[in-house]
């Protein structure tokens, strides 16, 4: 707390502790103005009034608060009781002024009375949060040294932590596969092929060697998001060694890895999974932003959508389903755009193909996120593999119109469907999405509720608190299963924000400092949750089937009633 802000505490308090003693000041000086009129009363009435009598008046003035003024009377003089009230009235005056001037001699001194009475009723102590900006040498040609003032130990100022939100479980199942026989050093030195660089953590510091370039600065990024999880829990991530795979294909397959002979698969760090492959699931680059089709990063990319969506309320949106994006990446996109609008068909489908070479010479102005959310559906499809759309998408609070994905990234495994999105089969794409398209206009509260739940689910559990506590927890959980001390290789080179962001330019540079995490955390990562047990996980996904079913049953239904 600054200081300014406990002067400012202090004037308050005193006002309203100086407040209190003059209100009580003058409460007694009415007492005693009204004994001493009831003296003089009493004197006035001399010997024309028995006793009785006086007493009986004076029972009519008890409402200045004294209810035995009837027995003093009876037993004190009232020369005696007169000097008794101006002596008690005039100590009370000067003990009061006594405390306002300890007070104020305190508040000049700069000691706190708030701040103790505040601290004597908790236990928790607040420190100032002192902020570590990009700290770039003047020069961009001369190397950038690592700044050696960053707080090197976590010390947070809660002792609990709220749980991990429900995807976080699939991390247990993620490393798996190396449960019993643990990872070895050969084992890395097998999965280098596999991997376009290899990150490693020793004392809290990192260190990356590469050995591909891989697709635009994918790389660059995710060694950035990385290094702001440093920065986040200074000391705390533990000392670890591994790969990672930038590119769009999972890498290390099931199939590779079976047999008599097979050798134990290497651990490879990938931005997707599916059941065919073993890949480690890490969130992607773009949660620090993507630089090449101008996407900052996700926290203000979240902000824009959000207050881009309110523009066009859900009834008042196009009754269609919307996508826009580069369609030759992949041959189920290339298909969907026999869903678009023809001469032929309506399938009740908008698709609006994105030229982004053409769109950087424009200056992006027609690729805007916010400025996407204009109907009241929006379709998901993956690219080569999974696409980065998907937490776009599913922001819009649009129903999401989820075709069939074949691969998954680290939180999209606990979505639920018809809770969060519509599913699409990935074959009769057209037929799926029109029957969705019409239920939804037919039901409109339904399917606003649908897309609704799919924003929240978005808002609330991918934040980037949440995104940074997964990258602990998967990678302190990894850690835990290495079999051997991390060293740094002889050709890695030593990495931190200012060597990674100060080489940067133009929008590349911006998002780092946008997306830079400034000053350690003051509260603790979340609370990670247990595994999945086998059961739960077949009784989910049992129940994902039962409900694909059931939409493909009205979905017939539907057909048979429509004309061809």
């Amino acid at each position: 707390m600054h200081a300014n802000s406990l002067i400012s505490q202090n004037k308050y308090l005193r006002q309203f502790i100086m407040s209190c003693l003059i209100g009580r000041i003058c409460i007694y000086m009415y007492i005693y103005q009204g004994i001493e009129a009831g003296i003089g009363l009493w004197e006035s009435l001399g010997n024309t009034v028995s006793m009785a009598d006086r007493v009986q008046i004076f029972q009519g003035v008890r409402a200045y608060g004294d209810e035995v003024i009837q027995g003093c009377f009876s037993k004190v003089g009232v020369g005696r009781l007169k000097g008794l009230v101006s002596t008690t009235t005039t100590f009370i005056f000067f003990f009061f002024l006594l405390i306002a001037a300890l007070l104020n001699r305190m508040e000049i001194r700069g000691t706190s009375i708030g701040q103790s009475i505040f601290d004597s009723r908790t236990s928790k102590t607040y420190h100032e949060r002192i902020e570590f900006p990009l700290n770039c040498s003047n020069s961009v040609n001369l190397p950038q040294t690592c700044p050696e003032n960053y707080p090197s130990v976590f010390q947070p100022q809660e002792s609990s932590a709220r749980t991990c939100p429900d995807y976080f479980r699939w991390i247990h199942q993620d490393l798996k596969q190396w449960k019993s026989s643990g990872i070895t050093e050969d084992m890395i030195e097998r999965g280098k092929p596999s991997a376009d660089f290899r990150l490693v953590i020793v004392n809290g510091k990192a260190y990356v060697e590469k050995y591909n370039k891989p697709y635009q600065t994918r790389d660059v990024f995710t060694i950035w998001g990385i290094l702001q999880l440093l920065r986040l829990y200074p000391g705390k991530v533990p000392d670890l060694d591994l790969l990672f795979y930038s590119g769009d294909k999972t890498m290390i397959m099931k199939r590779d890895y079976k047999g008599l002979n097979a050798t134990s698969p290497p651990p490879a760090f990938h931005y997707c999974g599916e059941k065919a492959a073993l890949d480690i699931v890490f969130p992607d680059w773009t949660f620090w932003g993507w630089a090449e089709v101008n996407i900052k990063p996700w926290e203000e990319t979240l902000r824009a959508i959000k207050k881009g969506r309110e523009r066009i309320k859900w009834e008042k949106r196009e009754p269609y389903a919307y996508w826009k994006g580069n369609p030759y990446v992949a041959k189920d996109r290339v298909d969907l755009l026999k869903c678009n609008l023809s001469d032929k068909n309506d399938w009740n489908v908008r698709i609006y193909k994105q030229d982004w070479g053409k769109e950087s010479q424009q200056g992006f102005k027609h690729s805007k996120l916010e400025d996407q959310c204009t109907h009241r559906y929006k379709i998901y499809i993956e690219g080569a593999t999974w696409s980065v759309s998907e937490k776009y998408i599913l922001a819009c609070d649009s129903m999401t119109l989820l075709i069939k994905p074949k691969y998954y990234d680290f939180f999209s495994r606990s979505m639920v469907s018809m809770q969060h999105y519509w599913p699409i089969r990935r074959k009769n794409k057209c037929r799926d999405l029109k029957f969705a398209v019409e239920w939804g206009n037919n039901h409109p509260h339904e399917a606003q509720a649908i897309g609704k739940a799919g924003s929240k689910f978005i808002e609330e559990t991918l934040t980037m608190r949440n995104v940074y506590d997964y990258m602990f927890h998967l990678l302190n959980e990894y850690s835990k299963l290495l079999k051997f001390k991390p060293t740094v290789p002889s050709k890695a080179h030593r990495v931190c924000a200012e060597s990674v962001a100060c080489l940067q330019k133009g929008l590349w540079k911006d998002f780092m400092v946008q997306s830079m995490v400034k000053s350690p955390s003051h509260k603790l990562p979340c609370a990670l949750p247990p595994p999945y047990e086998p059961q739960a996980i077949q009784a989910s996904l049992d129940r994902e089937d039962k409900i694909t079913r059931q939409v493909e049953t009205w979905e017939t239904e539907y057909w048979k009633k429509t004309k061809p």
